[in-house]
């Protein structure tokens, strides 16, 4: 039977683990989680002077490569309904002047901003939590403009049977024991539940279709643990 957890626990979760958030995706990912990010960012294609949106924005990793591509002429939005999280994203944007981002609590489903208004897109480890996908995604569409480009990155169940060995054995021995050093074993108990009913590859870029985008890509990595769906408009 696969746990599903409401939009309140999960929005309550983010929030808790929000100080030691980005110390755990460094250590559980072995610091690939930042080459993945790189990569995302690049695929959405993001132009010096352009207006960027980072959905599900988290303490902003994904954000500040953004702001840094599109440089001082350009803005980006982070949006991201844990509020914890988006202090620890200003926090950090401080640090760097020059850069023009502005932090938005909001819901992915419901995103607070306008038609047609972003040059791209980003989204890292929030479609995975959102509790209806095709709607995040129409949402994505309605706030791009004609043309613009949405990369989103999350975690995957690979298809290949070694790796998918593979991955219960880093769930089992990585993750829930640097987890319980923290103190959040049962917080991060989400991640599996979480992965078997997250669609596959292909099904992403059918529902990337059924939201209107012209263009439905994805490629995976790290074996298939990760994937980016990187959509057109």
């Amino acid at each position: 039977m696969t746990t599903t957890y409401s939009p309140e626990q999960v929005q309550t979760l983010f929030n808790r683990i929000a100080p030691v958030y980005d110390e755990l995706n460094h250590r559980l990912s072995w610091g690939l989680h930042q080459v993945w990010k790189q990569m995302t960012v690049k695929w959405a294609s993001p132009q010096p002077g352009e207006t960027a949106l980072d959905v599900c924005c988290g303490s902003g990793d994904i954000a500040l490569l953004l702001a840094k591509a599109v440089g001082q002429r350009g803005r980006v939005v982070g949006v991201d309904f844990a509020r914890e999280q988006l202090a620890i994203a200003q926090k950090r944007a401080s640090q760097f002047p020059m850069i023009n981002c502005t932090w938005v609590e909001g819901n992915a489903l419901e995103l607070p901003c306008e038609d047609n208004y972003f040059n791209c897109a980003t989204m890292g480890y929030g479609l995975r939590n959102v509790t209806d996908i095709p709607r995040s995604l129409q949402e994505l569409h309605r706030v791009l403009k004609p043309h613009a480009k949405a990369a989103i990155l999350d975690f995957h169940h690979p298809t290949n049977s070694l790796m998918q060995q593979f991955q219960r054995w880093y769930l089992d021995t990585i993750v829930v024991p640097t987890a319980t050093e923290f103190n959040l074993k049962a917080d991060y108990a989400y991640i599996s539940p979480s992965l078997d009913r997250f669609p596959t590859g292909q099904e992403q870029v059918k529902l990337g279709y059924q939201a209107k985008f012209q263009h439905a890509t994805h490629y995976s990595l790290a074996g298939g643990m990760m994937g980016v769906l990187l959509l057109t408009k």
